[in-house]
C-alpha cells in the first residue's frame, strides 16, 4: 500500500486546501487544484483538473462545473493515486472515482432537493452507502451518514477575507468519526469535499 493510502486510512481528519489562482481575482476561472493534507497540515497528496489544452480552458470559461473533466490525484511524489471523473450534466452533476489500475470505487451523485444540500455516495455497483444532507441554513456544514448515524463531517473552512470575496479558494476539513470506515469510504469522503466545492462554492458560468 502507497503512503498516501496509509496516510488516508489511519488519519481521522484531513484537511483539503484549493490552491490560490491569481487569474480568478480578475474573473478567469481555473483549474481547481488541491493539496491534501493531514490535520497538521502536513502534505501528503495534491489533486487537480488535468491539462487538456486551450479547448477546455474556453469550456471552463463559459461551462463552468456542467462541463467534462477529470481530477487526477497523486503522492507527493507524483505517483497517481485515484482518478475521478466528472461527466458532461446540465443537471445532478456526478463524479466517478477510480482507484489504482483504474479500479471502480464509487460515485458522488447529486439529488434533487427543494432546499436542501443532498447527495449520495455510491459504491461500485451504483447502490447507496452514504449520504449527504445539509439544511440550506448550515452553509458550510456537510454531515455524512449511514442510515441515521453520522459517520464523518466535510466542513468549509474560512479562508480569509480577500480569497472570500475575489477567488473561488477554499479550504475544507473531513473528519472520519467512525472508526470502522474502510480506505474506499474514505477516499470517496476525500473526493467529497472536491464535489462539494464544484457544486456549491464554484462560481458558476455566466455569473
Amino acid at each position: 500500500m502507497s503512503k498516501f493510502l496509509q496516510t488516508l486510512t489511519t488519519s481521522n481528519v484531513i484537511l483539503i486546501k484549493q490552491k490560490f489562482e491569481t487569474a480568478e481575482i480578475f474573473g478567469f476561472e481555473c483549474r481547481n487544484r488541491y493539496w491534501i493534507q493531514t490535520e497538521d497540515g502536513k502534505p501528503f497528496g495534491y489533486c487537480a483538473e488535468a491539462k487538456l489544452g486551450f479547448g477546455d480552458v474556453l469550456l471552463r470559461q463559459f461551462l463552468g462545473h456542467w462541463r467534462t473533466f477529470d481530477i487526477i490525484g497523486t503522492d507527493i511524489h507524483d505517483q497517481r493515486t485515484f482518478r475521478a471523473n466528472h461527466p458532461f450534466r446540465w443537471f445532478f452533476n456526478r463524479l466517478d472515482i477510480y482507484g489504482s489500475g483504474d479500479r471502480l470505487v464509487g460515485s458522488l451523485q447529486q439529488r434533487f432537493a427543494w432546499f436542501n444540500k443532498k447527495f449520495d455516495f455510491l459504491d461500485s455497483q451504483d447502490r447507496v452507502i452514504m449520504t449527504v444532507n445539509s439544511p440550506f441554513w448550515k452553509f458550510w456544514t456537510f454531515p455524512v451518514t449511514i442510515g441515521i448515524k453520522k459517520v464523518a463531517i466535510i466542513e468549509k473552512k474560512w479562508s480569509g477575507l480577500g480569497k472570500e470575496l475575489f477567488t473561488d479558494s477554499d479550504n475544507f476539513r473531513v473528519r472520519f468519526m467512525d472508526q470502522t470506515l474502510n480506505l474506499d469510504q474514505k477516499l470517496l469522503l476525500l473526493t467529497g469535499a472536491v464535489f462539494i466545492d464544484i457544486l456549491y462554492f464554484e462560481t458558476p458560468a455566466g455569473s
